[in-house]
């Protein structure tokens, strides 16, 4: 006999509604929680229209990308936010879907055997001195601009967040990255 799915209780709707409202903020932890809160749920969504869980586990990270994209969107009191969330979750699977029924599909004669992961040397060495120019560009830089490009590239840290960590304006720092990037181009043209 099967059970009925469990209804959340009005302080689990609460929990769940302020971490999409606080993603909606660029909350990471609050992104964390929605996860945890929702992950199997969404997952059983997606592996439901997919049909296979590597197909549902691609899916689930689209799902996720789009819910950080677009949790600012969500509006308490029209929706449920799992409703709100299983829509997204439901969507993302059907396109799946609808994309892989429009995939052709290979002969298995004409699949070429996959090259080996391994670079060749020459490959490797051009990569090497690439990487010793960029590095030596970098160190040609002022230090705000280098502590920025470092940060925002290595870092993965956007320009807003660069601004906020220095305690600058965003434009400012959109400047330094300009001047920066121009620079580092210059000087690496300059090695070739």
């Amino acid at each position: 006999m099967s059970r009925a799915p469990r209804r959340s209780t009005p302080e689990e709707r609460a929990a769940l509604e302020s971490a999409l409202v606080a993603t909606g903020e660029e909350d990471r932890s609050a992104f964390s929680t929605l996860y945890r809160l929702t992950s199997a749920k969404l997952f059983g969504i997606c592996l439901r229209i997919c049909g296979s869980k590597a197909a549902a586990e691609d899916v689930m990270s689209d799902v996720y990308l789009t819910i950080w994209k677009r949790a600012g969107a969500y509006q308490p009191g029209r929706a449920s936010p799992i409703s709100w969330l299983a829509t997204i979750a439901r969507n993302r699977a059907i396109d799946w879907r609808r994309a892989a029924a429009n995939r052709p599909m290979a002969d298995i004669d004409d699949v070429v055997e996959p090259a080996s992961d391994t670079p060749a040397a020459d490959d490797m060495i051009a990569e090497s001195q690439r990487d010793a120019a960029l590095e030596e560009c970098l160190r040609g830089l002022g230090d705000d601009q280098q502590r920025a490009v470092r940060t925002a590239f290595f870092g993965g840290l956007t320009y807003a967040e660069l601004a906020d960590k220095e305690g600058i304006p965003l434009g400012t720092m959109k400047s330094r990255m300009r001047r920066a990037l121009i620079a580092l181009k210059s000087c690496m043209e300059g090695k070739e």
